[in-house]
């Protein structure tokens, strides 16, 4: 049984929910290993037409759990990127759709597996977006997926700024399909899932191969600058000591006697 998610079928649709809500569903290694396995053991499913990605709570996910990634050092960073590379080879592999029902935050890593579903839908509060400066982490394959969904001067706009977008904003530049109530995200999402898993699964799979091959050269590139990348990056100490700020405040002052 995964310790982070539940898995739950609905006919012909099967729902995968994000199950850490006292991190805000910050994925770690063991949790991105228990979705890349649940992720593999649904698409090899022959019941299993459709996919829904959700969280519990009121957060999508906060993406990578700082706690773990604070006391890497440059060789850890590189193996790091190589677990990034299994999680999103394990959703851009799927031969069947995934929708990605948004009930809140989804923001840095989190925000990149949102863009890698195939639909979304969110509501007006959902807040997404690529926060990695503020704790001095470089980025790397998200600029790679937001230019493939936004074009660059979006990309360099969110990079730069870390700044999230609410559910209005990522529906009006199209990144969020279908932006309804909050107490509706899922039902929408369900129906959307019906709806592709009618489809004739062998037209849906090998588009979904296409949409991989046409991609493919760009992600392999950002997987490459991501291993030289972060590892100058954790080389330098920065991200150690922007994250140790972040717990810091987190932490509020010490009281005194």
């Amino acid at each position: 049984m995964p310790k982070y998610l539940k898995v739950e079928k609905n006919k012909a649709v099967s729902i995968i929910t994000l199950n850490r809500p006292d991190r805000l569903n910050a994925w770690n290694a063991e949790m991105r290993g228990e979705i890349v396995d649940a992720l593999q053991q649904l698409d090899r499913d022959p019941a299993v037409a459709a996919l829904i990605m959700t969280g519990t709570g009121r957060a999508f996910s906060a993406g990578q759990d700082l706690a773990e990634a604070h006391g890497f050092d440059a060789n850890r960073a590189v193996e790091w990127i190589g677990e990034w590379e299994r999680y999103y080879n394990a959703l851009r592999s799927l031969s069947k759709p995934l929708i990605m029902a948004l009930n809140g935050t989804a923001a840095g890593s989190a925000f990149q597996v949102a863009l890698l579903g195939d639909i979304r839908v969110a509501h007006p509060s959902v807040r997404m977006g690529q926060p990695e400066i503020n704790s001095g982490i470089a980025s790397t394959t998200g600029p790679w997926i937001m230019k493939e969904m936004l074009g660059i001067s979006r990309t360099i706009e969110l990079t730069l700024t870390g700044r999230l977008m609410d559910g209005e904003e990522c529906y009006r530049i199209g990144l969020v399909h279908h932006l309804v109530p909050e107490d509706q995200v899922m039902s929408k999402a369900l129906e959307v899932a019906e709806q592709l898993a009618a489809k004739p699964p062998i037209a849906m799979r090998l588009d979904k191969q296409r949409f991989r091959e046409m991609t493919e050269a760009g992600f392999q590139s950002s997987l490459e600058a991501g291993r030289r990348i972060q590892a100058e990056s954790y080389a330098s100490g920065e991200p150690a000591r922007m994250m140790e700020e972040f717990f810091r405040k987190r932490r509020g002052p010490v009281p005194t006697k």
